[in-house]
């Protein structure tokens, strides 16, 4: 599916625990107790170019990609958008938690401290930090299996130019954000030039949160969005949020090959951001295709492709939905092979 696969390797998949007190919109696990993903779902993965890709380049890419939530909206509505204390994840240097205004003997202070925290969504920071020792996937969370990794490739390739990229669209998005913030505020990469591309990104933390974000030079962070897109909106500027990073407004009505859909999932929908980058040109330019990609990948889980684009709505199916029939004449599922079941690393 991936044009230019064998520029890329894939070096580990990440995962996150199935346990985390958080709806069903976010994260779908099986109820079998034999399945592999009954208390465990994968989250992302983690990338590298290839050697002739690096030479051709001049460095090694390190990418690291988050996965969206299983479905775009229902969360919205049910999930805590409570602003949480980042100490889990800022640097203890003894000087950091001082100038943050961790400590006052002022009581009528307490408010501006609090203020000066900075603070991100619980839920994005729960499935960062949660683990489940109950899993073989899980016995470190997401972050700390990440940040092993990132050391290690660090390590093999310590005589090459490196940069990191961290991306994901909505719930991957925060988590790209999140993350790209972490490896550069604990010192993980020196001076490697990090940046997070977010699509379609709610809203991820604090005002003090974005401000502890720009004393990074060498951290990027761009959010491509949607101008109809409500979710960037989310949870709300009122609730103490603030938007994060340079943004890249777009607008999804430009593109004389989508319908005009009243459809919100439709307006956040990552392939049709996707389409629109490729033939952006501006509020006030005229929309005109400028990157080779299939306009039928608009239509993989959605049907925003007018009809005369003769591409049928969310085609991105498994033959049969993954049935077959067996000797007795049920339909019933394959069950999965060996190689296609994950295997915890060492």
């Amino acid at each position: 599916m991936l044009e230019s696969a064998s520029d890329y390797k894939v070096e580990s998949f990440l995962y996150a625990t199935a346990h985390v007190t958080l709806p069903q919109a976010f994260l779908l696990h099986s109820r079998s107790r034999e399945s592999w993903d009954r208390e465990t779902n994968w989250i992302g993965y983690i990338a590298t170019t290839s050697d002739e890709t690096s030479k051709a380049l001049g460095r090694r890419d390190i990418y690291v990609v988050w996965r969206g939530t299983t479905r775009d909206y229902e969360w919205v509505n049910v999930l805590d958008a409570k602003l949480e204390p980042l100490e889990p994840l800022l640097r203890v240097d003894g000087s950091s938690n001082k100038e943050m205004g961790d400590s006052s003997s002022d009581s009528d202070s307490d408010s501006d401290n609090e203020n000066e925290k900075p603070k991100v969504m619980l839920g994005w920071l729960t499935i960062y930090i949660s683990d489940d020792p109950k899993s073989p996937f899980t016995k470190l969370n997401a972050r700390d299996q990440l940040l092993g990794k990132i050391k290690e490739l660090k390590e093999r390739y310590k005589n090459e130019n490196l940069s990191i990229v961290f991306t994901g669209h909505s719930l991957g998005a925060s988590l790209a954000v999140l993350s790209a913030f972490d490896v550069v505020e604990n010192g993980l990469v020196d001076n490697i030039p990090v940046a997070a591309f977010a699509f379609g990104c709610p809203q991820v933390g604090n005002k003090a949160f974005k401000d502890r974000m720009k004393r990074y030079p060498n951290l990027t962070v761009l959010h491509t969005k949607n101008i109809i897109d409500v979710i960037p909106h989310y949870p709300s500027l009122l609730l103490g949020y603030v938007y994060t990073g340079t943004e890249l407004v777009i607008d999804t009505r430009k593109s004389p090959s989508l319908k005009d859909s009243k459809n919100p999932s439709d307006w956040h929908n990552l392939q049709a951001m996707l389409h629109i980058v490729a033939g952006w040109n501006g509020q006030e330019g005229e929309f005109e295709l400028k990157v080779k990609r299939s306009l039928a990948l608009v239509n993989k889980s959605c049907a925003f492709l007018k009809d005369e684009c003769l591409v049928p709505g969310s085609w991105w199916v498994e033959k049969n939905k993954g049935l077959v029939r067996n000797e007795d004449g049920e339909w019933v599922m394959v069950p999965a092979t060996d190689e296609d079941l994950p295997t915890p690393e060492a």
